[in-house]
């Protein structure tokens, strides 16, 4: 059994504490028992093993502090002393997926899984129709009719397997709790989707057209700041701080994600220790990323540029703290003239753009991060001048044999 290794805890060490390819434990000095348990998602809970075997969760890295865990660990060690073991909980009973969403479910998911709190949020939003229905009401007829109102909406059969993906993993978990008996949806089969490949990228004009309106962005902020900073002057009032890199993270988030291709989650926990600027390299943990693997992505000069001039203005661990920039995304794609246009197609951009530079699909691939070459091959119609060269090449065989 490998030895375990006790430290003192402190702030800095639990809130920077990172994901590996495997949950792993550290454990507190200070209070026996005490461990923060990380996750391969990046997500750490607080736990106190107080018997060989026996153990209790104590709450969320982040929404707990270490001294507000500290103080709950040594009160359950009190109890533990008292009655030899840690009373039960006595947390409301769940009889509906209103409850079960609120009280179990949304904080499990949160916890255990990297994109927990956008799933929680598509759940909230999709079956909010479902809050007052008993768990053991919820049969596949009444779900097979949400799926059937979506398509009827005009939402696409792979928006509607997502959905109905999410509510099979919920439902599935409470049955793993012994809530349910069964899940409904555990035989329904997906829909057919439609073998259209059509993916969504900008093109050179329209590419051009959002770097304007980035750029014409930036401008009027420091525009607005220039006009505030004169009116302040004469009323006496404090001049506020000109803008010397970026307003905000907009602009440098787009061009990075135009630059490297990675996915807005992992831009938005992405940080500045895992960029390499003088390398002209960074690396997306396995915890970050869609593959759970970590893998390593070349900066091109843009961006090495791009994030230079960031790093001069920005402040905290992430070049880009934010979840959604969707209000500010949206704004410029109107300014731009661009539409049906989503930030996860920056990424197909990237690929489609490789691919037209005569980039093989194999190295695109790896750029891309993707988990087999199957899903690079949806770019492939992007280069139809390697189908040519390989049927061409039919013609120079052949001319050589002649000879």
């Amino acid at each position: 059994m490998p030895k375990t290794t006790r430290q003192n805890f402190t702030k800095q060490l639990v809130e920077t504490a990172r994901p590996q390819n495997k949950p792993y434990r550290l454990w507190d000095s200070k209070v026996p028992g005490l461990a923060l348990r990380v996750l391969t998602s990046g997500k750490g809970t607080y736990e106190l093993h107080w018997k060989r075997g026996k153990s209790t969760a104590i709450g969320p890295r982040g929404a707990m502090t270490l001294e507000g865990a500290r103080l709950k660990a040594i009160k359950l060690l009190g109890e533990v002393q008292e009655s030899g073991s840690i009373k039960p909980s006595t947390s409301p009973k769940i009889q509906t997926w209103g409850q079960f969403v609120e009280q179990k479910y949304g904080p499990y998911i949160r916890e255990a899984h990297k994109a927990g709190g956008a799933t929680l949020a598509a759940l909230k939003l999709q079956f909010s129709f479902l809050n007052s229905k008993n768990l053991a009401d919820i049969d596949k007829n009444v779900l097979s009719g949400f799926a059937a109102s979506r398509l009827k909406q005009g939402r696409a059969s792979s928006t509607v397997n997502r959905d109905m993906d999410r509510i099979r993993a919920a439902l599935g978990q409470a049955v793993h709790w012994g809530l349910i008996d069964s899940n409904p949806l555990a035989r329904l089969k997906k829909l057919k989707q439609s073998s259209d490949n059509h993916i969504r990228y900008l093109t050179h004009d329209e590419e051009s057209r959002l770097r304007k309106a980035l750029s014409d962005r930036e401008m009027a902020a420091k525009e607005a700041i220039k006009s505030s900073n004169k009116r302040r002057n004469t009323t006496g009032q404090p001049k506020l701080a000109e803008i010397t890199g970026f307003s905000d993270h907009l602009m440098p988030m787009v061009l990075v994600a135009l630059n490297t291709g990675l996915r807005r989650g992992e831009l938005t926990t992405l940080e500045w220790s895992a960029i390499d600027l003088t390398a002209q390299r960074l690396t997306v943990h396995a915890g970050y990323a869609k593959s759970a693997t970590t893998r390593h992505v070349q900066l091109n000069s843009e961006a090495v540029s791009i994030l230079v001039k960031h790093r001069a203005s920005s402040n905290g661990q992430r070049p880009f703290p934010v979840v959604d920039p969707k209000r500010a995304w949206k704004t410029v794609l109107k300014a731009a003239k661009i539409e049906k246009f989503r930030f996860h197609d920056l990424r197909h951009t990237f690929a489609s753009n490789l691919v037209m530079s005569g980039v093989d699909l194999n190295t695109v691939r790896d750029l891309m991060g993707h988990g087999s070459i199957s899903m690079t091959l949806h770019y492939a119609h992007l280069a139809p001048e390697y189908r040519m060269k390989a049927v061409e090449s039919l013609v120079k065989k052949k001319a050589v044999a002649k000879t």
